[in-house]
């Protein structure tokens, strides 16, 4: 996979503490790693975004934005509300390719979920997806509720002829209830694509070092992990 999209079900699933440890987890095997932000919003110009944070954890990784705007709205309407020009999946494209020509893999990861718009005409990361001709990968809650929204996701992404590399849950819990239990089995059935990891909840809190030394333990082989869903400790 030269370029991975990373989208979620919703927002606060995860996303970022996600594309953190794949990018962890992919420099820890000795990949060049990128770091595409597709549209930062809620940020002023001098703050920190969702890019610099994967790259406080994860280490070694080039990181860029598309565009960023300073309210936390979707981003069309964050664009127009700030006066400024919206980000269009063409634009994402070109920089994940430019960015591809010189890493070994370019994470691009989106705001909020799959169909969130870009722009006035409805561009989306589906659409960046599917012109980049790049897999997915879908970060979802742990509770009550994850089924719904990541088959939605799911059937839009067939719908559109892109593949579904398979679901991460984002915040996994110490204390697991029934229903987070059984959305582990259930999960990838709705999904019609492998569960490929559970992150633990707080993880974006560890320090760098212990979140490297630990991200490949939350992540599949599919990902450059070890972890194993049919040997998985679920609390």
């Amino acid at each position: 996979m030269t370029v991975l999209v990373v989208t979620g079900t919703g927002t606060e699933v995860g996303k970022t503490v996600v594309t953190a440890a794949v990018a962890a987890a992919a420099v820890a095997a000795g990949r060049t790693v990128a770091v595409l932000k597709a549209a930062q919003t809620g940020v002023g110009p001098d703050e920190r975004g969702d890019a610099d944070e994967v790259a406080r954890l994860a280490g070694a990784v080039t990181t860029a934005e598309c565009a960023r705007f300073p309210e936390p709205l979707a981003p069309a309407t964050a664009a127009r509300r700030a006066g400024l020009a919206p980000v269009r999946p063409h634009d994402v494209v070109e920089r994940a390719r430019k960015l591809a020509v010189d890493h070994d893999v370019v994470l691009v990861e989106g705001a909020g979920g799959l169909l969130v718009r870009f722009d006035e005409e409805g561009g989306t990361l589906a659409d960046v997806a599917a012109l980049l001709g790049a897999p997915v990968l879908l970060v979802a809650s742990a509770g009550l509720g994850t089924l719904n929204t990541t088959e939605l996701t799911a059937r839009e992404l067939r719908s559109r002829g892109v593949e579904l590399a398979g679901v991460v849950i984002g915040s996994w819990p110490a204390s697991p209830d029934l229903a987070m239990r059984c959305n582990v089995d259930d999960l990838p059935v709705v999904a019609g694509a492998p569960l490929l990891g559970a992150v633990p909840a707080g993880a974006g809190a560890l320090t760098p070092a212990e979140f490297r030394a630990a991200a490949g333990s939350w992540l599949g082989g599919r990902l450059d992990g070890v972890w194993d869903v049919g040997s998985w400790e679920r609390g």
